[in-house]
């Protein structure tokens, strides 16, 4: 909503608001966006305060405006897109969203088989004396409860921007050559690859120990949820927001 001109003096005529919903929220609130329109200022606590059917979960939500994580006393303006993010759980082409740093380092999001192998050669150079890869691989069980697949959603416009920015600041805190973070999204079955994260370095070290820092960061910070199937029911995995974003909230 734009402000209006009456009488030759402008007045506030209040804001429209986005609002998109993740996760086991989406669930709860049985849609994934909503929009309305509010008189005067408003912050995105007080937007969160429209939903109580999600109100229980509060103390583990985190708030987004317009893709970067906010603080709950945050304005909110006209045509904002405000989006409520539960914990975390750990297109055109071959990847969905994608982000090639200059130096290449590479992050994408994908829908399709994660090409390990592609990505190996696609960082490796002849400089390199180590090249380090994690593979999250879907498991048969959740604490000996049999499990028959899994569902990975996520706020995709965000997550990529999210896993960029982490991604060169572990590249810019480790001796290495390039970093590669790939999520895949959609139904994977077991023994399926959802994630895969690869640092290429002169040295070994830096190598294990940036990608072992890029997926414990990029399973706490960046915005996808998991859901679990099993023979007798599905369950939104529960984890936990990254310590620097819980204190913004």
């Amino acid at each position: 909503m734009k402000p209006s001109l009456f009488n030759n003096v402008w007045y506030d005529t209040g804001v429209r608001v986005k609002v998109l919903f993740f996760g086991q929220l989406k669930d709860m609130v049985h849609r994934s966006e909503d929009t309305f329109d509010a008189a005067g200022p408003l912050s995105l606590e007080q937007v969160f305060g429209r939903y109580p059917a999600i109100a229980g979960l509060r103390s583990s939500i985190v708030f987004a405006r317009n893709r970067q994580f906010s603080a709950p006393s945050e304005s909110v303006e006209d045509g904002d897109e405000i989006a409520f993010l539960p914990p975390v759980s750990g297109g055109a082409g071959e990847y969905t969203h994608e982000i090639a740093d200059p130096k290449g380092h590479f992050f994408a999001l994908t829908r399709d088989p994660i090409q390990t192998r592609s990505l190996v050669e696609r960082l490796q150079r002849g400089e390199d004396g180590a090249v380090v890869t994690f593979e999250g691989i879907v498991r048969n069980n959740t604490k000996g409860r049999p499990t028959r697949f899994l569902d990975y959603e996520c706020y995709e416009a965000m997550a990529i921007k999210v896993m960029a920015e982490i991604g060169l600041q572990i590249a810019r805190a480790h001796a290495i050559s390039r970093l590669a973070l790939v999520h895949r999204l959609g139904r994977m079955q077991i023994g399926d690859e959802s994630v895969v994260v690869i640092a290429t370095a002169p040295h070994r070290k830096p190598a294990f120990d940036a990608a072992l820092e890029g997926i414990n960061r990029l399973k706490r910070t960046v915005p996808i949820w998991k859901k679990e199937y099993f023979e007798d029911g599905d369950v939104w995995v529960e984890g936990e927001w990254d310590e620097t974003l819980r204190a913004r909230s």
